[in-house]
């Protein structure tokens, strides 16, 4: 699979609630925000547009979360995401966003499929894709 990619993120005001904490919805924003990251190192183009580029829509299939950590405003998240699977119509990844070497606030996977923009129908890994995520 491609080499992990570490995307830095500061949590903002915005994030958090009034106590400071980070809202339970926005660690699916920072998962996202990650992915489309990291897939722009693997795929050389800002992320999201470069996937939009293989002729495929890439509706997640598929999401998990777990929390590990509070994460309160102005920490520092590095997330780690790496390839965890390519299959025929999906591929997946793993993260991990952390504070510290030590101390891991969360962990998530994400699938998403293949989808055809003009069928609407599920569709194999374009194999260009295929070689770049793997």
């Amino acid at each position: 699979m491609s080499r992990p990619v570490i995307i830095k993120r500061k949590v903002l005001f915005g994030d958090c609630d009034p106590e400071g904490i980070v809202y339970t919805p926005r660690f699916s924003y920072f998962v996202l925000e990650a992915v489309h990251e990291a897939l722009g190192v693997w795929l050389q183009g800002p992320g999201l547009r470069s996937l939009l580029g293989f002729d495929i829509l890439p509706p997640a299939r598929a999401f998990s979360l777990e929390f590990l950590h509070p994460v309160t405003w102005d920490d520092e998240l590095a997330i780690e995401v790496r390839v965890s699977r390519v299959g025929a119509h999906s591929f997946s990844f793993s993260v991990a966003g952390r504070l510290s070497s030590e101390v891991v606030a969360f962990t998530a996977s994400l699938t998403q499929v293949c989808v055809s923009p003009q069928t609407r129908e599920v569709v194999a890994v374009p194999q260009q894709l295929r070689a770049l995520l793997e």
